[in-house]
């Protein structure tokens, strides 16, 4: 009765149409109910190289440029066909600076052999997820390691090299192996992710803005997501970060003849004012392209990656309607391996699985939001910003002629004058109750209860310059003792000597890092959230126009992002000055700013608590 039976169901299963017998295919071996789990040998994963054509040719010989991709991939003695998706990480940094907090660097089998295979793929993406049934691929940014191309910092290409390798995945591009022979990744199963911190963020993000298919999902760290918001102060110049041109020159793998006309495109058309040139390397404004989930993170005292290029985007991708979950840190430029270690791995985990292998995880029936409020004190949020979050106006009033006030019952009349002196952050924000040249602070009586901001707050003046030019600066200040993670203090963390090992091991590459602790202070003066504006930029980033002398002008000036509380029996301040020493190059002009207080007031992103 038994083999009637099984011959029954095989002649069966003979008359079915081509690829019907797929849905009796038992699931892979890696996927255990709504989990992936490790399975595979990470010693024996295969590990190959494949130089991807992009449609990008950047440098000075001829042919598209190249882009060199690391993979490291499972194998399977039991299913020689096994196909899995594919995390790509693209990246400058690869064997000059290093990824991560150890700046780990990649490794090969020879050193001095482009073609020669990679023993150790820096990061635990590898480690961890190979065993569990995905690819790992490293991406040579153009013009780094070893791709051909230049370095464009974040232009095209860059960006259409990285999407170049998503292409090739997905059989629209041509990639050869170190023989010359073309390749096809027959091993890939359709769904790409890509993830990446800084400028790797950038890339994710500028590739998924492209649109590119079989890009499924993207998880962007402390990402630039606007170079000119990078590099530029609406029109200001900041300090603190190496400019594009530095970055090409730090990070370039080329001879200088290859690159020297992108170079001389860097040097000339990186201005004060937003250009073409920095359109390009706007991802932001094409945010309607992108059609794969995205699971954003960022630190909101990241005064490297400010926390406007999170707040910008994430407003674009909910109007959009895009599938997405947030982090919000306390710490300054950190990836959250290095801030929340066991949680992230296992969000990450869980998000890569409902994306990229179709499983049910649970994690979109979650918060949408998770929010650091205090060294280790997480809070989630359904949504972000919450629901009920409202824009309350606060009227800037001169209070006691020292100190003003921040008052929502109404407009006082009056003025302020302050002289563009540069003054430091701290000289700017301490003393609230003391006279200083070059600043005034704007003050709220002791909170009754706990303020939740919540977005991006905007300051609106009517003011007068003596010259054509300034630069306006405005902070809100969290005024109230209280322990908070010391941002400036090795960006929030320290790392110490005792490691934990997240995947599985080759000789080579044994996926433990350092573990890592917060730093705290306990202070009672906290900057919650910044902006700058050069006056001659009030009206137009692109068409800049100096300020009439003495002429009244209504100016408004956003500020960035953030979530944040300040707790009952604080004051809430608003520091306005001119010229910032701190966080910016520009030179101060000596010009007297008079502003109309009666016509001065903040918008405040007020979430319900």
């Amino acid at each position: 009765m038994m083999r009637r039976t099984v011959l029954a169901v095989t002649l069966a299963l003979a008359t079915l149409p081509v690829g019907a017998v797929t849905a009796y295919a038992l699931p892979p071996k890696h996927i255990q109910g709504n989990q992936t789990v490790p399975v595979y040998d990470y010693a024996s994963a295969i590990r190959e190289v494949v130089w991807v054509q992009s449609s990008v040719d950047s440098d000075a010989e001829p042919g598209p440029d190249r882009i060199a991709v690391d993979i490291v991939r499972p194998v399977d003695p039991d299913n020689p066909g096994l196909q899995v998706p594919a995390i790509v990480e693209a990246s400058p940094y690869y064997t000059l600076l290093g990824r991560g907090n150890e700046l780990e660097k990649k490794l090969y089998l020879n050193p001095n052999d482009p073609t020669s295979p990679i023993v150790k793929m820096p990061l635990y993406y590898d480690n961890y997820f190979v065993p569990r049934g995905y690819a790992f691929l490293g991406v040579d940014l153009s013009g780094s390691t070893h791709s051909t191309g230049c370095l464009d910092v974040g232009g095209k290409a860059e960006v259409f090299g990285a999407k170049a390798v998503i292409d090739w995945l997905g059989g629209n591009a041509v990639a050869h192996n170190a023989m010359g022979q073309q390749v096809f990744a027959t091993w890939f199963s359709g769904k790409a992710g890509m993830i990446g911190k800084s400028w790797d963020g950038a890339m994710v993000t500028g590739v998924a803005a492209t649109g590119v298919p079989g890009l499924a999902t993207v998880v962007p760290i402390s990402a630039v997501t606007s170079w000119y918001d990078y590099e530029r102060l609406n029109g200001a110049v900041r300090s603190n970060v190496n400019s594009t041109v530095g970055l090409h020159d730090d990070y370039t793998s080329r001879p200088p003849a290859s690159c020297s006309a992108t170079r001389a495109s860097l040097v000339a058309n990186n201005g004060l004012d937003y250009s073409p040139f920095w359109a390009d390397r706007d991802y932001v404004a094409t945010t309607a392209n992108i059609k794969a989930s995205v699971f954003l993170v960022h630190g909101m005292n990241d005064l490297n990656v400010k926390s406007s290029n999170f707040g910008r985007l994430w407003e674009q991708l909910a109007a959009a309607g895009v599938p997405r979950k947030l982090w919000l840190s306390q710490e300054q430029h950190v990836d959250p391996f290095d801030f929340r270690r066991a949680v992230w791995v296992d969000t990450l985990h869980r998000w890569f699985d409902q994306w990229l292998q179709g499983l049910d995880t649970g994690i979109m029936d979650e918060p949408q939001a998770t929010v650091e409020r205090a060294a280790d004190t997480w809070v989630d949020l359904p949504e972000w910003p919450p629901a009920g979050t409202t824009s309350p106006v606060y009227y800037l009033r001169p209070g006691n002629g020292v100190t003003g006030e921040l008052s929502t019952a109404g407009p006082n009349g009056g003025s302020m004058a302050i002289t563009d002196l540069a003054l430091s952050e701290s000289t700017a924000t301490t003393g609230p109750q003391l006279a200083k040249l070059g600043r005034w602070v704007f003050l709220t009586p002791a909170l009754p209860q706990d303020l939740h901001l919540a977005g991006s707050a905007t300051v609106t003046v009517r003011m007068q310059s003596t010259l054509s030019t300034a630069t306006l600066t405005a902070r809100l200040v969290d005024y109230g003792n209280q322990t908070r993670v010391n941002w400036e203090s090795g960006q929030g963390i320290t790392t110490g000597v005792v490691e934990d090992c997240w995947g599985d091991n080759s000789a080579a590459d044994d996926g433990c890092y350092k573990k890592v602790t917060k730093n705290v202070i306990n202070t009672g003066v906290s900057v919650l959230s910044r902006g700058w504006l050069d006056l001659a930029h009030r009206g137009s980033l692109s068409s800049p126009t100096g300020m009439p002398a003495l002429t009244w002008q209504t100016v408004t000036l956003r500020l960035a992002a953030t979530d944040q509380v300040i707790k009952a029996g604080h004051q809430l301040g608003l520091v306005i000055s001119s010229t910032d020493s701190s966080w910016t190059t520009t030179s101060a002009t000596g010009s007297l700013l008079t502003f109309d207080l009666g016509r001065c007031i903040l918008r405040l992103p007020t979430a319900p608590n």
